[in-house]
């Protein structure tokens, strides 16, 4: 018969095999590492006391609680981001590269922060079924029995989301690797202030999004048009480098522009580029509560059934 103890151990170990992808589903759910910690850690304290007949695998049982526990967890942030100050941006997850399993999905972008800003447009349940089918490759069946719908509306939540997302998304670059070189290259620019090369590598309709959630200062409304963005950027980062140190690096699968005062991390910049040649969004989070490093996430275990 098998102790409560080994029953236990068993437990944490197979959460732990799991747990890099629970935490990607609950951060693209939530747009947030410090929530999508919480809700996993959430998923855990079920998942020990969960009953022998609840569980049809440890990847199924803790990924359908991470979903729907994210997706209750949405609703009630919904309300709050109503009136939310100024713009709403994803929390950075600064240190995560494209290497690192949170970005290791069959849609790369959608760690971005681009991205994430995108996923805004769809209902909870949407975003988790796109998320769950797109990203994740998750089956009509159990992404069902995830959402306790049927696999027809299952479908039926995908493609609206689908819908959505395209209506969206202005532009997208198909060359990751340009649009990456594109960024690093936009982000050194800013680091040194070059306003000529700044406004050369933006779309004329390119738009800049602040958020310092009413907690610090920031711009609260976009600012739009390339020779505007291009002038705020280099003012935004000129006062960084003035009382600290500016550093591109890893962010959300990407770069970013890192600012740092003392050794703690200030704000995180990050841009979208819609093809090799153009940026046309700028990310800029300097909310005291969303910037933090990234714990590093990694198991060397599959996350199979």
């Amino acid at each position: 018969m098998t102790t409560p103890d080994v029953r236990a151990e068993e437990r944490l170990t197979a959460f732990a095999a799991h747990r890099p992808l629970l935490f990607s589903i609950a951060y693209r759910m939530l747009g947030s590492s410090s929530d999508a910690e919480d809700v996993v850690q959430d998923a855990y304290l079920r998942w020990q006391r969960a009953g022998a007949d609840d569980v049809r695998s440890a990847k199924h049982y803790l990924s359908a609680t991470v979903t729907r526990l994210s997706i209750d967890h949405l609703r009630s942030a919904r309300v709050r981001r109503e009136v939310y100050v100024g713009p709403w941006l994803p929390e950075p997850l600064v240190g995560v590269d494209e290497h690192d399993p949170l970005a290791a999905t069959t849609l790369a972008e959608s760690l971005s922060t681009a991205f994430l800003v995108l996923l805004e447009r769809l209902t909870p349940t949407q975003r988790a079924a796109f998320l769950l089918r797109e990203v994740f490759a998750f089956d009509y069946a159990d992404l069902a029995r995830i959402l306790d719908t049927t696999e027809a509306n299952g479908r039926q939540l995908v493609q609206r989301a689908k819908q959505h997302i395209a209506a969206g998304r202005p532009r997208f670059s198909a060359d990751r690797k340009a649009a990456s070189v594109l960024s690093e290259r936009f982000l050194k620019a800013s680091s040194d202030g070059d306003l000529d090369a700044l406004v050369e590598m933006l779309s004329a309709d390119a738009v800049a999004y602040a958020d310092g959630g009413g907690k610090f200062a920031a711009a609260r409304r976009p600012i739009v048009g390339s020779e505007r963005v291009a002038r705020f950027v280099a003012s935004v980062v000129a006062k960084w480098r003035g009382v600290g140190e500016v550093r591109v690096s890893a962010v959300n699968g990407g770069v970013g522009l890192l600012h740092y005062v003392g050794g703690a991390l200030r704000a995180v910049m990050t841009v979208a580029a819609a093809d090799a040649w153009r940026v046309d969004r700028v990310f800029i989070v300097v909310n005291p509560d969303k910037v933090r490093v990234t714990p590093r996430i990694r198991s060397s275990e599959s996350t199979s059934e």
